[in-house]
């Protein structure tokens, strides 16, 4: 299996699955995009087993490009890991306290954000596609931490996965605008007048919020890797039946 392993310590095991044509489904994650669900609750036991944890241990959201975020507790142990029906509803992003947990996060295009507080010992995953970057998902949800879970932004650490490149990713003046009007993100953005689109770096437009929200440059990883142009990648823009990435993280318990 595939996998992009971004953590280089053993407390905060984070990563992003990636496309591979030796397993089920091409190792497609999501069961909402998926031919065959027992296929992709297959490819998710072995995750389970390289994370050396269960599927019953994996928390998953109904993602709606939302700039909705959730607290997970023990209590939300296994939701959406097989089944869409209890996924916690309307959420892009998922946050928690609790060792052993795997929060989960699914992309084909979107960024997918994987975090975590080295102190407080939280850890969490964001989907931010370009309508929950126009949100301010990441930017909110920092905020939040910082105000209601004490979190210092020193403190934060962040992992930015393979997503869509500015290269790939041409829009319309409609799309365009929205993000001219974040304020911030005019260096992120050029126009092609060839093609007559604008093209956008959702991923630097991304770390620029969690910036904003105070985290330290320094403390901001990106996996520049496209997940159009790899061979490794998911991607909807170029097939819109296209299997998940499915981005994780979890803490081990002290």
């Amino acid at each position: 299996m595939k996998i992009n392993s971004y953590s280089n310590n053993e407390k905060f095991i984070y990563g992003l699955t990636m496309k591979d044509d030796t397993e089920l489904e091409n190792n497609n994650m999501a069961l909402h995009a998926s031919d065959n669900l027992e296929d992709v609750l297959e490819n998710r036991r072995k995750l389970a087993v390289f994370l050396q944890s269960g599927l019953g241990d994996f928390v998953c959201a109904h993602q709606t490009h939302s700039a909705n975020f959730y607290k997970v507790t023990l209590e939300d142990k296994g939701k959406g890991s097989k089944h869409m029906d209890d996924a916690i509803a309307d959420t892009d992003a998922l946050y928690t306290y609790e060792p052993n947990l795997v929060l989960c996060s699914f992309t084909a295009d979107c960024v997918p954000v994987m975090f975590y507080d080295e102190v407080q010992g939280l850890t969490g995953v964001i989907h931010s596609g370009w309508q929950g970057t126009v949100k301010e998902i990441s930017l909110k949800l920092f905020e939040h931490l910082q105000q209601e879970e004490n979190c210092a932004p020193e403190n934060l650490h962040v992992q930015i996965g393979a997503a869509l490149s500015q290269e790939k990713f041409e829009v319309d003046e409609d799309v365009y605008l929205k993000f001219r009007d974040l304020g911030y993100a005019d260096d992120f953005m050029y126009y092609n007048g060839q093609t007559r689109k604008y093209h956008i770096d959702n991923q630097q437009t991304v770390k620029k919020q969690c910036e904003l929200a105070g985290i330290p440059a320094g403390n901001i990883s990106i996996d520049r890797t496209c997940t159009y142009m790899s061979p490794d990648g998911f991607s909807y823009r170029q097939d819109k039946k296209s299997g998940r990435h499915l981005a994780f993280i979890t803490k081990r318990h002290d």
